[in-house]
């Protein structure tokens, strides 16, 4: 069992307190955005449709654009990838704020910036994951990973809480703005992280084919077993919850509980995700990996709340308890990729890792809105359940899943 003085490790370095000042700074403004979003376009139309081709158009342009953000990310200095990606995300952002604000938005406008904003995240998505190796030792890995999710968790917390509170009062305008304004200072903060460029940056640059790369990063992807088949897991379960929660979720609350209240609920899934990464920092069972996976298979709760009893109350606790098994899943995988897959090729595995995972999250956007009309929320709801539930034990009796282990530091 660690000790506090080693959990605590990681802030002894530098670059890694600026790294995670600059994650758990941009997530505060971005955990508005999803509920500011979602009640600028309910307020434009009505329409759960339009909802779902918004925040599709995103996820669209994020899939197209990973592979690349993994060869960028491998080929250039990850924290300068960041400075670069947070500040076009505060301008998109920016823009999409003015627009409501000003009551000149409209849905084809909104989905540019939203595929523009998608492309932007897609880029910053692997170069993040990948850099928490080059700032503290292997074996603070874990300690790490668990800080940076209680950071984004924190500042998910406040942001939900505090950003439905100012959608409600003020509009979703203004939380668009305020999370363009949390991209901007993480740009500022990750430029200060000054990274020492080694060996690696300069065999980063000799490479000069874009296939190549994107060819040695799937075989390190499909060289893994446990790798591709928890991707597999997560592009169906992705796309069940995130239709169910980011479509449905504002829908169902729209016609019973308020605007107000479901960012309470929102907020208690990222209260979840931060129990989980305590239970992280202390608990470190010999095969995490498996675990986790196992445990995914509460994401269905809270959609089995939103379909069977949507009370605030028990749509609280139902997303606090899934958080925290999303949270446990998280950890043990992110050090699982840090510590089984060469640095070199770390981002590139992300970003493959990235696709598989929310390949269908913009179908499961996209047609729950429609389905929904077509044979009703609760109907549609349940069936979302039930894909969560069927994906997860697929994977949790997986063999090669079961047997992974983490190691203690990352390969060279």
């Amino acid at each position: 069992m660690s000790t506090t003085v080693d959990r605590l490790g990681p802030l002894r370095s530098a670059p890694f307190r600026w790294l995670l000042a600059a994650r758990t700074t941009s997530i505060l403004g971005n955990a508005v955005a999803p509920i500011a979003l979602a009640f600028a376009v309910l307020d434009l139309t009505g329409s759960a449709a339009d909802l779902g081709l918004v925040v599709a158009a995103r996820s669209v342009a994020n899939v197209a654009v990973l592979l690349f953000g993994g060869v960028i990310a491998d080929r250039l200095p990850r924290d300068v990838v960041l400075v670069g990606t947070s500040s076009a995300a505060a301008v998109t952002q920016a823009a999409v704020a003015a627009l409501v604000i000003s009551g000149t938005a409209s849905i084809p406008s909104l989905v540019v910036l939203s595929v523009l904003n998608g492309a932007v995240a897609a880029v910053s998505l692997p170069a993040a994951g990948a850099l928490v190796p080059d700032t503290v030792p292997g074996a603070q890995l874990r300690p790490a990973n668990a800080l940076l999710r209680l950071g984004l968790n924190g500042g998910s917390i406040l942001g939900a809480s505090a950003g439905a509170g100012l959608v409600a009062v003020v509009g979703p305008g203004w939380g668009l703005a305020v999370d363009a304004a949390g991209f901007a200072v993480a740009a500022v903060l990750f430029a200060r992280m000054r990274l020492p460029r080694g060996r690696a940056e300069a065999d980063r640059s000799e490479r000069t084919s874009v296939v190549a790369d994107l060819r040695e990063g799937w075989h390190e992807f499909v060289g893994r077993r446990w790798v591709w088949i928890v991707v597999l897991q997560f592009a169906v379960l992705n796309a069940a919850f995130v239709g169910a929660t980011a479509v449905l979720g504002p829908v169902v609350a729209d016609a019973s509980f308020g605007r107000a209240a479901w960012g309470l609920v929102v907020a208690a899934l990222s209260v979840g995700l931060a129990v989980g990464a305590v239970i992280a920092l202390r608990w470190h069972p010999r095969h995490a990996l498996g675990i986790g996976v196992a445990l995914m298979v509460v994401a269905a709760v809270p959609v089995l709340a939103l379909a069977l009893r949507p009370s605030v109350p028990a749509l609280i606790v139902s997303f606090a308890v899934a958080g925290a098994a999303i949270e446990v899943f998280s950890i043990a995988w992110d050090q699982s990729l840090q510590t089984n897959v060469p640095r070199d090729v770390l981002a590139r595995v992300y970003s493959y890792d990235a696709v598989g995972s929310v390949v269908a999250v913009p179908f499961g956007e996209a047609l729950v809105g429609p389905l929904a009309h077509t044979v009703g929320t609760t109907p549609t709801l349940l069936g979302c359940a039930v894909l969560i539930v069927v994906a997860t034990v697929v994977a949790a009796v997986t063999p090669s899943v079961r047997r992974v282990t983490v190691q203690e530091a990352p390969p060279a």
